[in-house]
Order: structure tokens, then C-alpha cells, then sequence
């Protein structure tokens, strides 16, 4: 049992650099697939938002289809580096160079709807690639480098820390994008040229500090859908998209609500009982508070408490949160109280998700003998990944079609630069009603689904003395057939 132990302790440089190039891709992410890149296509270089559209879906059907398909093919690689480190190590400078590319406005270009649609299409196509290829080896790296929750524990805690840049430049870089591209045109794309470099070489440089085992490569794994059949006979992978879909819709809900519930209410403290503009600040001060405060909790309950139960209090304290929220978030204090509740459910979501997300991948293992991390992640973005889109499209489409929220209500807006006068939503003018269903719209289904989850996780299988037995037999198993590799190659 001792050996044990030793084999399965992370260095802490392994786990720094996994988590700082995690940060890396998901930073280079955020900005090429979210909205700086359509930014700069539809309001800098005139791509007509339906043809935008048009990219966006298909690029959309790709994006979904491509995770299983990587993973299958990941879970195949053969090298002496193992299955995942080559498609990190090699695919990011890749990666990088690309993303330098895909920011070029060429000249005289502006305008031509027909290239366009090309560049943005094709640029979104080349870098997704490689992006899935890098980002879910790296996802599934802690899986590879260790088996039991406490020494996978020091891996989730740097993914946590370094994931604060990917929460905050995004934010930060994105209420900046008129003025840096409109005004600043000719240095945005050396900026993200440079922001690329620096990630790629993060990721390369990244891929020399941690290993993964070395036996899994000659196993030989079942076909695609014999191995997608599988999964979905797996009761806890089941059980586990209910709590991986239902994180992904909240998180996307709570940043959906930000610009109305800045503008709506925050402006309007005087009639509302709110504290102005610095209600937002005040908010985020919140969301923060609880995030770290469930870090440290989970973290400290890791072991008592288990995976699956501190899931459970996590999803019942943000979906009771978000309910509450719902109904009286018009309340200032309320609403910081809900705030508090979901950074408290953040927090589990990024330490907490990834843990039960690595025990499902186990199980398969005890249960069919193969290691098969890339197939599950795979499949988990497949489904989880319109959970986003559904929540961003649903909170606009409730307050328009049952609060009357009217977005055709303008007002004028100067730059501070330029001194150029610009129509913007007048948030503070719209109907009391629009006001009164923004908390209804923004927390509540995201609260039910929450409370759905923690009934699924009632009846996840994967805890107890039991689980955590088989877990340590299974790092056992590794050790050994690590160790018979080795043998068997000197």
C-alpha cells in the first residue's frame, strides 16, 4: 500500500504547468470562438450577420461532431510519448501560428462578403482542430497521470487557479473591443499574435514536466461504436452528463444577465433600493467570495465527505440560491446572496465536475479493462456542449416574448475618444415588467436544474469505501502493468 502512495503523487511542477497550459488554450479559445473574432468580422470588416450566422452554425455541427471523433482517435495514438502527449506537443505551435493567421485583415478585403465568409469560416475550421486535438489531450491528462482523487487533488487546484485568466482576460479584453479594434486596428492583430505565441510555447514547453503511462498505448481498444455503446451503458457516465450539462447551462446563464442587470437595475439604485454602479462591483465581490470559500471547503471535505456528496451540497446551495434569486432578486442584498451561492457553485463546478468526471473513466476501466479517457471526453463535450448556446439564446428570448423587454428602445452614446455619437440599448428605459422578470428569467430554470442534478448525483454508485477500495486496487493494476512494460521493452 506504502508503494502505492508514492506512485501516486503528482509534482507540484507537473500540476503547475498542466494548469498553465489548460490556461493557455482555453485563453486562445475564448477569444478566436467567442466574441472578439466575430468583433472583428461583422462590425470591423462588414461580414453581413446572416452570412456570420450561417458560419457560426456550421461551424457549430463541426464543433460538435469533431470531440468524439479526436477522442477516438487519441485513445488509438501509439508513440513512445504516449496517446495524448504528442497531440499536445507537437500540435501547439501548430495551433499558435494559426491563431496568429486568423486575425490578418487583408487589404482590401473589407466589404468582399464572399471572402469573408471564407476567412472566418476556414479560420474558425483550422483552429478548432487543433485546438480540440490540445485541449482535450490536456483535459484528460490528470486522468493519465494518476487514478485516486487525493493525488489528482493537487491537479484540480492549479486548473482552478491558472482558470482565473481564462475567466478574466476574456472579460476585461472584451469590454475594450470597439476601442481596440475600431481605433486601434493595426496593433489588435499583433496583440493577438503575440497573446498566441506566448500560449503555444506555454503548451509546448508544458508537455516536458508531466508523463502519462506508458503500457495504455499497446491495449488494444474497441471500434467506434462498439466503444460509444459502451459509454452510454455506463449508468454513472449517465448520471454524470446530467451534472456536466446542467454546470455548463448555469455558468453560461449567470454571464448572459450581467449587461441587462448592470443596466436595468444598477443605474436605477435610487428607486430600486440598489447602490448604483457600484452594485456590480459589489456583486462580483460576492461571486468571488463564494468561489473561494467553496474551493477551500471542498477541498477540506475532499476526503470525508467524497466526491459525489460535496456535489451534491454544491448543487443544492447554488440551485436553492438561484431560486431564491429568482423570485426576489429585485432585492440588492438577495441578489449578493445569490451571487455568493454561485460562486460557491463555480467553484464545484471546476473542482469538482473534472473528479467525478475521472472516477466514470474508471469505472469503465474496472468494468472493460481499457483506458479510454479520450472517448469519454469525447462524447461529454458532444452532448454538453450546446448547454451554452441554449442558456445565452433562452434568458433574451424569455424577457423579450413574456416581460416585453424591447430592444428597439435607443438612446445616444458618446465615445470617450472619439467624441462620435452611437445608438445603445436604453436599459433603463424599458417597461417595469421587463424589470420585474429579469431575475425570473435569468435564475430560475437555472435553479431547477440544479436541484434535478443533485437528485441524479443522489443516485451516482461511485462513493464510499467501497469505490475508494477499487480505486486503489485499480492504481495497483497500473503500477503493475506499468512496471511489466517496462520490463518487457529493456
Amino acid at each position: 500500500m506504502e508503494e502505492i502512495r508514492r506512485e501516486e503523487k503528482v509534482k507540484t511542477s507537473s500540476a503547475v504547468w498542466l494548469g498553465a497550459a489548460n490556461a493557455g488554450t482555453g485563453l486562445l479559445c475564448a477569444f478566436a470562438e467567442g466574441a472578439a473574432f466575430q468583433y472583428l468580422f461583422v462590425n470591423k470588416l462588414g461580414l453581413d450577420v446572416r452570412l456570420n450566422m450561417i458560419v457560426w452554425i456550421l461551424f457549430g455541427v463541426w464543433n460538435a461532431i469533431n470531440d468524439p471523433i479526436y477522442g477516438f482517435l487519441a485513445d488509438k495514438t501509439k508513440s513512445k510519448l504516449g496517446r495524448r502527449i504528442p497531440w499536445i506537443r507537437y500540435g501547439a505551435p501548430i495551433m499558435a501560428i494559426i491563431y496568429a493567421l486568423i486575425w490578418i485583415s487583408f487589404p482590401g478585403t473589407e466589404g468582399n462578403q464572399v471572402f469573408l465568409f471564407i476567412q472566418e469560416l476556414l479560420g474558425l475550421f483550422l483552429f478548432d482542430i487543433l485546438y480540440t486535438a490540445i485541449a482535450s489531450a490536456i483535459y484528460v491528462m490528470p486522468y493519465e497521470m494518476a487514478v485516486t482523487n487525493k493525488a489528482r487533488n493537487k491537479i484540480f487546484l492549479f486548473n482552478i487557479l491558472f482558470s482565473l485568466i481564462n475567466f478574466g482576460a476574456p472579460m476585461v479584453l472584451n469590454s475594450q473591443l470597439d476601442k481596440l479594434i475600431e481605433y486601434h486596428s493595426d496593433i489588435f492583430p499583433l496583440i493577438m499574435a503575440a497573446m498566441g505565441i506566448v500560449c503555444g510555447a506555454i503548451v509546448f514547453a508544458s508537455t516536458f514536466f508531466y508523463k502519462e503511462n506508458n503500457y495504455v498505448k499497446d491495449e488494444e481498444q474497441p471500434k467506434f461504436l462498439e466503444g460509444l455503446k459502451l459509454c452510454l451503458k455506463n449508468k454513472s457516465f449517465l448520471l454524470y452528463e446530467v451534472l456536466s450539462w446542467t454546470v455548463i447551462f448555469a455558468q453560461s446563464a449567470l454571464m448572459v444577465g450581467l449587461t441587462y442587470v448592470s443596466g436595468m437595475w444598477a443605474i436605477d439604485g435610487a428607486n430600486n433600493g440598489w447602490l448604483g454602479g457600484t452594485s456590480i462591483i459589489i456583486l462580483y465581490g460576492m461571486l468571488l467570495l463564494g468561489v473561494i470559500i467553496g474551493i477551500i471547503f471542498f477541498a477540506l471535505m475532499r476526503e470525508k465527505l467524497g466526491a459525489r456528496n460535496n456535489t451534491i451540497i454544491m448543487t443544492l446551495i447554488m440551485g436553492l440560491g438561484c431560486i431564491i434569486g429568482a423570485f426576489f432578486g429585485m432585492n440588492f442584498y438577495i441578489c449578493a446572496l445569490t451571487f455568493f451561492c454561485c460562486g460557491i457553485g463555480l467553484a464545484g463546478g471546476l473542482y469538482l465536475v473534472p473528479m467525478i468526471g475521472g472516477d466514470v473513466m474508471d469505472k469503465d476501466e474496472i468494468d472493460n479493462g481499457k483506458r479510454r479517457e479520450g472517448v469519454y471526453a469525447g462524447i461529454n463535450s458532444l452532448i454538453t456542449k450546446p448547454a451554452g448556446s441554449i442558456a445565452t439564446a433562452l434568458f433574451p428570448l424569455m424577457l423579450t416574448n413574456l416581460y416585453h423587454f424591447d430592444d428597439s428602445i435607443k438612446k445616444e452614446a458618446v465615445d470617450e475618444i472619439t467624441n462620435t455619437v452611437t445608438q445603445v440599448i436604453d436599459y433603463a428605459a424599458q417597461p417595469q415588467s421587463a424589470k420585474d422578470g429579469l431575475f425570473l428569467c435569468w435564475f430560475l430554470i437555472t435553479g431547477i436544474l440544479l436541484i434535478l442534478s443533485a437528485v441524479a448525483m443522489y443516485f451516482y454508485p461511485l462513493y464510499g469505501e467501497k469505490w475508494n477500495a477499487q480505486k486503489e486496487e485499480l492504481a495497483k493494476i497500473h503500477m503493475q502493468k506499468e512496471a511489466e512494460y517496462i520490463a518487457k521493452k529493456q
